[in-house]
């Protein structure tokens, strides 16, 4: 299977990018129906009071004298009053109709206000790509839904025009004021049961339109991880920027360098800054740490501010793997740094007249596993055994 098969749902971020660029599910057959249906009620509910207005109208209209034939603008004034009579009629009706079919179509497939639909599209103006939607999925079944609605609604309209066949023969033979209100429940009889195929077919098309939207919305391996990696941040752009970070902390942390009681340095490539008061802190606290050119500058720095620097590699490597600034070190470290404390203490105190010069610089007990060296070193045979 092709990285590239589009065989895996769309995740939320691409629903929801989806639903900002205007593309939601939309369902026709419900829109339809919500329009024809909801317009016959509407109308149905509005003929007790449009039907006088009209049949007042149609009298004025139709009403002639002699006084009549001297008014030079009698025609234009009744067709200004019949177009008002018909606007407040069907206005009210044609908005109450755009509002349920609106609401409707929000109802089912929520709100999604884009303007990206607009805005022109040159990919659309490609013939292979007008064929590609021709011959879609999407296409196909709206070809056999459309074809199968039509034939179930002329097999539905024919059934009932024939058994009504003779009933509206009648119609001639009956008074105008019975045969309208008879001519009329027929034809909302005749209207409900199309309307009634209608909305069997969007009650099937609204699960089938949601279903299509997400096939539409499927996602291949490679777009599902290139995704992921615009979410999470591509790894190596997250490691770069740490890195910086990391470094410009650790050169805005040379200013505290004449805080420190004492400096460790591994020669030239670590340089960790430590300070301890007893009264305020529980363990030993890393103000400064660097390495390379920051190194140099820690190390300048508490040369110029008569700071002690000990030259101690395998305690500063450790100390700058796993000992963040402005942070207590590891216990682990404890017993390591107490012993340089000490020495540093008492060269202090021998500096002052206070007591005797230390013999040696002691060789702090670090455990050779919080070594980043030792650890790459020990890896080393490893790499070379399974290569």
């Amino acid at each position: 299977m092709s990285s590239q098969d589009k065989d895996l749902p769309a995740t939320d971020r691409r629903l929801q990018q989806a639903r900002t660029d205007g593309q939601v599910a939309r369902s026709r057959d419900l829109s339809n129906f919500a329009v024809l249906g909801g317009g016959m009620l509407l109308l149905m509910a509005l003929i007790p009071f449009a039907l006088p207005r009209m049949l007042d109208g149609l009298r004025a209209q139709l009403t002639f004298d002699h006084t009549s034939l001297l008014k030079g603008d009698l025609l234009t004034t009744r067709l200004a009053a019949g177009a008002a009579s018909g606007v407040t009629v069907y206005l009210p009706l044609g908005f109450a109709v755009l509002i349920l079919a609106v609401g409707v179509t929000v109802a089912a497939g929520g709100w999604a206000l884009s303007t990206k639909p607009l805005m022109p599209d040159i990919t659309k103006l490609s013939p292979l790509a007008g064929f590609g939607r021709i011959f879609s999925k999407q296409q196909f079944f709206e070809v056999i839904k459309l074809s199968a609605l039509t034939l179930v609604m002329a097999v539905v309209g024919w059934t009932y025009l024939s058994a009504h066949l003779m009933d509206f023969a009648t119609l001639l033979l009956r008074p105008l004021d019975s045969g309208i209100p008879l001519l009329g429940h027929w034809l909302s009889v005749g209207v409900g049961f199309l309307l009634l195929v209608v909305g069997l077919v969007a009650a099937a098309d609204v699960p089938l339109s949601a279903f299509l939207h997400k096939q539409r919305l499927r996602m291949s391996h490679e777009e599902v991880k290139q995704e992921h990696k615009e979410v999470e941040g591509n790894p190596q752009l997250k490691g770069r920027m740490r890195a910086l970070q990391r470094e410009a902390s650790q050169r805005s942390s040379v200013s505290a360098v004449p805080k420190a009681d004492l400096v460790v340095m591994n020669p030239t490539h670590y340089a960790v800054a430590i300070r301890y008061d007893d009264a305020t802190m529980s363990a030993p606290r890393v103000i400064a740490k660097g390495a390379d050119l920051i190194a140099m500058q820690i190390r300048d720095m508490a040369k110029k501010h008569d700071v002690p620097v000990l030259q101690s590699p395998m305690l500063a490597r450790a100390l700058y793997a796993h000992a963040e600034i402005d942070s207590e070190i590891p216990a682990v470290l404890y017993a390591a740094v107490a012993q340089v404390l000490a020495y540093v203490y008492q060269l202090k105190a021998a500096l002052k007249g206070k007591g005797p010069m230390p013999l040696a610089q002691p060789v702090p007990d670090v455990p050779v596993e919080l070594d980043p060296h030792h650890r790459r070193s020990a890896a080393t045979p490893e790499t070379e055994n399974r290569s």
